[in-house]
């Protein structure tokens, strides 16, 4: 368990509001390139590609790219059908994951038959970034959540927990849950506890109420959608929900917050890719390969 006491350090960057994306800040267009968002997708859950639609909406309104398409795993278009559907030579692949584990490390590079950070497919040019849950500015993005879910409880009676699904895949798929929890409790933000808590590994979100020593708990899923995890399977983990219900369109659960459950209170956010801010964070994942990979900010 990442179960910590908040420590004397506090990382001023962490705290600045410049430290989240922003939309004011000046991304260089690419007229000549496309944009191309990979989600998981599902088979089950007609709410899981929603923000990645959304997230590729808002860069398409801003006209910086020729092109801005979604394809995914478990939907249409799939990543093998993307590159056909892109008139434009250079694309950027983004993965709107959550983080590095095994679909942005194995199964992304081998459906489009890429060799990160750059590769020639063809005739394209293919510049993988990194994934947006790995983002400097996610830690931000959580704190964001937190406040907006429960703005009127104080953090020194409170556990947040940030929690994931957790795989025997790729350990990296926990570690960047496990990293957000140091930051944050790096930030001086002032939570009692902060804790990972995952699906299918130890520390188990099922068990919520023991790893938290507080009367108030906050518990933000660090998944892009309101999908089957965050809003079916989670949900019944907490105590929520008795069993999986229907799809987050045909619900309110985060709006019945709070909870009372275990003798606490609990609230429960949507998933932090559902924040609008997310599109920034993809703009910014852009610019950092650019800079990364000496890559001119404007495509010629």
């Amino acid at each position: 368990m990442r179960e910590r006491m908040p420590g004397p350090e506090i990382l001023p960057a962490l705290q600045s509001p410049s430290s989240l994306p922003d939309s004011s800040m000046p991304f260089a267009p690419k007229p000549h390139s496309a944009l191309l968002i990979v989600g998981h997708g599902s088979t089950e859950n007609p709410d899981s590609s929603t923000p990645y639609f959304e997230h590729a909406d808002e860069i398409r309104r801003r006209g910086l790219f020729a092109e801005v398409h979604c394809c995914f795993w478990k939907e249409e278009p799939s990543m093998r059908e993307a590159p056909y559907m892109i008139d434009a030579d250079e694309i950027y692949v983004v993965p709107d994951f959550i983080s590095e584990g095994y679909f942005t490390q194995d199964v992304i590079p081998r459906e489009f038959g890429i060799t990160p950070p750059t590769s020639q497919v063809g005739g394209k040019t293919f510049h993988y970034c990194l994934p947006v849950g790995v983002h400097r500015s996610m830690t931000d993005l959580i704190l964001r959540r937190a406040r907006e879910v429960a703005p009127d409880v104080d953090p020194a009676e409170t556990t947040l927990i940030i929690t994931g699904h957790g795989t025997g895949l790729n350990q990296n798929s926990t570690k960047a849950i496990r990293d957000q929890v140091d930051l944050i409790i790096a930030s001086g933000a002032g939570y009692r506890h902060v804790s990972d808590a995952f699906m299918e590994e130890p520390p188990l979100i099922a068990e919520w109420d023991q790893m938290s020593p507080t009367p108030n708990v906050i518990v933000v899923p660090f998944f892009i959608s309101d999908g089957l995890h965050s809003y079916q399977d989670i949900p019944v983990l907490l105590g929520i929900e008795a069993e999986p219900g229907a799809a987050a369109s045909q619900r309110e659960i985060f709006r019945h917050n709070p909870y009372r459950l275990r003798g606490k209170t609990l609230y429960y956010s949507s998933a932090i890719g559902t924040e609008r801010l997310i599109a920034d964070v993809i703009l910014d994942q852009i610019s950092d390969f650019d800079q990364t990979h000496g890559i001119s900010q404007v495509s010629a």
